[in-house]
């Protein structure tokens, strides 16, 4: 063989030998990373927690965590919307007011509209913006168009969530982005998912908006429960990484009423078959009359007895209920809050509002004019003068006192969803207690030195107080331009062996009775006039 064969010879065998190792080394390396990419990832478990309540009676029906601190996320919203719709509701915006975007609401990250600064936006649009799709620019939008920039909207928020009872929560910013200060607890959301029922029971509908149309394009709600499970009228769902999938869940079948809120879900999926457990185990037992008050500002959201929770060690003072796990990780300490003013103001402020309690009175029936079929049952309680230099312009009393039942353990004033009793005027006024004659309180001649219409209307008669507060709250909604001043009171009457509940309105001049009457005869809620003088 020539020399030429043989260098060419052992050229090809070490080309093979290279070849070979080329081929060993890469399928070592392709194993290595198979081996790789098969091991599983860590499990995603965000921190759970759940409470359902009780509507009608106000119980807990299921706790879990329910007061360990969460990250809202998009349940933020929520309290974004409570506060437009207040806005909606003292007419300082109307659904159609345009509400203008800025370079920072822009700048928002998803999920959002995609809204350009100089653009503008409805105020409707922007409600079903933030239930469906849970825009966060619009939810900044909402926020410079209320309180001029967001940080001052968060203190809004925060006062408002104060006002509410929910002490646990603290806003930073109106969307619910990820802010590690940003917190609250279940049983806080669900107070707010019951409040935005009771004081908006007009706008509360939109959130079991499905989808809505914007720009040509059909947007589709988050919230499967939605639709889907029976009886489930909204409210609202959100994510965040370090919340995971939360909801809060308000459902109604035939008179039972249930609000439930989960947090912690892996998945949506597993968050909202979390929620349909709860609805299903729970909903059946709920109560089907409503007894438990209204959720108002200035109500504490005192905790009620656990429905077949374990019970907490002795050396905790709180009331029943599951016990509370800690988080993972821990939230930071929440900076303190100024407790909000407690000034009385007008409905849709952003202030808190410090409610009185209804008083029950008995009182001497006036003349009643024609405006009801039926006539007013007869009060023929005895009557005993007030201490000679009393002075007042306050209502012929039988008796003055407070009827309303013991609010719950540490409860605040308001905790009953009651309003200011300021009784009508009269020439003088006659009080009768039990222990005798006494003069008026200080309060009530304050409220009677103020100039009062000559008229009162009844909106109904009732076997239960409550009913009677609730109707109360009821007409003043349907005609608030009649009654926003007036005085709302019960009146508690004897007829044969039982006893009735007059729910009444005074203060008000013959045609603002009137005109109210008429508008609530529309409503249909009976409305009668009486003279007060």
């Amino acid at each position: 063989m020539s020399r030429a064969g043989a260098i060419f010879q052992q050229t090809l065998r070490w080309g093979a030998l290279g070849l070979a190792a080329l081929i060993v080394v890469s399928a070592v390396s392709t194993d290595a990373h198979a081996r790789k990419r098969k091991r599983p990832a860590p499990a995603y478990t965000p921190p759970y927690a759940s409470l359902v309540i009780d509507v009608n009676s106000g119980a807990v029906l299921q706790a879990t965590n329910a007061d360990t601190r969460r990250h809202p996320a998009s349940l933020t919203k929520i309290m974004t919307l409570y506060l437009l719709f207040e806005q909606l509701d003292s007419g300082r915006m109307k659904l159609n007011t345009e509400m203008p975007v800025s370079l920072n609401a822009s700048r928002q990250a998803p999920s959002k509209l995609a809204l350009k600064p100089g653009q503008t936006i409805q105020v409707e649009t922007a409600i079903r913006a933030l239930v469906t799709k849970s825009a966060n620019d619009v939810a900044v939008v909402i926020a410079e168009a209320i309180a001029g920039d967001v940080p001052a909207f968060s203190r809004q928020m925060n006062a408002k969530a104060r006002a509410l009872g929910m002490n646990n929560t603290i806003y930073r910013n109106p969307h619910g982005l990820p802010d590690d200060e940003q917190i609250t607890t279940a049983r806080d959301q669900v107070v707010l998912g019951r409040a935005v029922q009771d004081r908006f029971p007009q706008y509360y509908h939109y959130f079991s908006t499905r989808s809505f149309v914007f720009r040509g394009q059909t947007i589709r709600s988050h919230n499967r429960l939605v639709g889907s499970v029976d009886g489930v009228d909204g409210i609202k769902t959100g994510y965040i990484r370090a919340s995971g999938f939360n909801v809060v869940t308000s459902v109604r079948r035939g008179n039972r009423h249930i609000v439930a809120a989960v947090f912690g879900g892996s998945t949506a999926a597993a968050r909202d078959a979390r929620m349909r457990s709860l609805i299903a185990n729970n909903v059946n037992i709920a109560a089907t009359r409503r007894t438990a008050p209204l959720v108002v500002e200035g109500w504490t959201g005192a905790k009620v007895q656990v429905a077949a929770a374990p019970p907490v060690p002795a050396a905790d003072p709180r009331p029943a209920q599951v016990a509370v796990a800690a988080m993972p990780t821990p939230l930071p300490t929440p900076a303190p809050i100024a407790a909000p003013a407690t000034a009385v103001v007008s409905p849709g402020s952003t202030d808190p509002i410090k409610p009185v309690a209804v008083r029950t009175v008995a009182v001497q029936p006036a003349t009643v004019s024609t405006a009801s079929l039926s006539p007013l049952p007869p009060d023929n309680r005895r009557l005993v003068r007030a201490p000679a230099g009393t002075t007042s312009s306050v209502t012929t009393v039988a008796t003055v006192k407070n009827d309303l039942p013991p609010p719950p353990p540490g409860a605040a004033p308001g905790v009953l969803g009651v309003l200011p009793a300021k009784p009508p005027q009269v020439a003088s006024a006659q009080v009768a207690s039990a222990g005798g004659q006494v003069p008026l309180p200080a309060a009530t001649a304050e409220l009677a030195a103020r100039p009062r219409g000559g008229w009162m209307i009844q909106v109904g008669a009732f076997d239960e107080e409550n009913a009677a507060k609730e109707r109360l709250v009821e007409a003043k909604d349907k005609a608030k331009a009649q009654l926003g001043d007036a005085s709302p009171f019960t009146e508690k009457i004897a007829k044969g062996p039982k006893s009735l509940f007059r729910a009444r309105f005074a203060g008000i001049d013959k045609d603002q009775a009137e005109n109210a009457c008429k508008n609530l005869k529309r409503s249909d809620i009976p409305c009668m006039m009486l003279r007060s003088n």
